[in-house]
């Protein structure tokens, strides 16, 4: 049984709990092994990370491992300031119903992700989030967000966010960003 905790310690998330991503290479790895990967973003992406904002990172990270990026709507908006155009942009209720809906062919219409690389949302909108596609589909679910997210396949742990910041850094770094 893992010892690892929510960062809401209120919130009981059930007996399966997402494994910890103790290094980088872990994520780099689940990205190289799945075809069709999806990066999931939320308004929270303005978060300055040591003088750069998370979107600079999601940028980076998208470019680097060429994957596509499903933005929230108010994320949208922050990515076009920073001219990147993200693949698709919806609310957030229809993400989560897209993720489940086996029949949905994905942003470019070429079939369903297998795997979605999720952050930028606000702790309780990403546990709801993970909640409902963990149990209702198969994709694999990793939260890359420095508070623990129990319903994601993968997560870190609760980390501090320059912790955080050496973790995207060095994910991007794989992929040649």
């Amino acid at each position: 049984m893992s010892l690892t905790r929510s960062w809401m310690i209120a919130e009981i998330p059930g007996p399966t709990r997402a494994n910890v991503i103790t290094k980088p290479e872990i994520v780099a790895a689940l990205i190289r092994r799945h075809k069709r990967p999806l990066l999931v973003v939320g308004s929270k992406i303005t978060t300055d990370i040591g003088g750069e904002s998370m979107a600079d990172y999601v940028i980076r990270l998208a470019k680097a491992a060429n994957i596509p990026v499903l933005a929230s709507l108010p994320a949208l908006k922050v990515f076009r300031e920073k001219g990147f155009e993200p693949a698709a942009a919806m609310p957030l209720a229809d993400i989560g119903a897209r993720l489940v809906d086996p029949s949905w062919q994905g942003v470019d219409g070429k079939g369903p992700h297998d795997l979605v690389l999720i952050l930028g949302f606000r702790y309780y909108e990403q546990w709801l989030l993970l909640s409902g596609v963990k149990h209702f589909s198969d994709t694999m679910l990793v939260s890359l967000d420095y508070r623990y997210q129990p319903h994601a396949n993968w997560s870190f742990l609760n980390i501090s966010l320059e912790e955080w910041k050496k973790n995207l850094k060095a994910i991007i770094e794989k992929f040649g960003g």
